[in-house]
């Protein structure tokens, strides 16, 4: 972590996009679906933050937001109403890879889950990511769906 300090996880702020976009470009899938400095993420932070189905979370540290992630909230009326939680966008600094953030982030959102009634917390993350997929099953995520995505233009 940035100077051994530990992040503190809060709701992004619109200061808070740059460095989000940042993290999002940063990879190799991203690098080719990001354009960092567009207006356009302005406005989608104006959606995510006015909705309160909605979490924008970042993580801090001495200043700098190292991390990130949207928590969702999904009202349904299957398994008798229950709520479900869709986690995405999960981002670490590359600077702070590696040291357990990524984990605390993704509990501080099954927990925040937990605490708005959820009884389910889902997640994608693209095929190629094999990491990422080693990853959420350490965490205690299944593989038990298959996800399909339509891409609209």
């Amino acid at each position: 972590m940035t100077s051994g300090v530990q992040p503190e996880f809060r709701r992004a702020v619109q200061a808070d996009v740059a460095a989000i976009v940042a993290m999002l470009a940063d990879d190799k899938l991203g690098a080719g679906r990001e354009r960092p400095g567009d207006p356009a993420y302005l406005n989608a932070f104006k959606a995510i933050d006015e909705d309160p189905h909605q979490l924008l979370l970042v993580a801090e540290a001495d200043g700098e937001v190292v991390g990130t992630l949207q928590l969702t909230f999904i009202p349904g009326l299957s398994r008798l109403g229950m709520s479900r939680a869709l986690i995405e966008a999960v981002r670490v600094n590359k600077h702070q890879r590696g040291g357990g953030l990524g984990q605390r982030m993704v509990e501080f959102a099954i927990a925040e889950a937990r605490r708005r009634g959820c009884g389910l917390v889902q997640l994608t993350t693209d095929a190629s990511r094999e990491h990422a997929q080693r990853f959420y099953e350490r965490l205690g995520f299944v593989g038990s769906h298959i996800g399909m995505k339509l891409a609209l233009d």
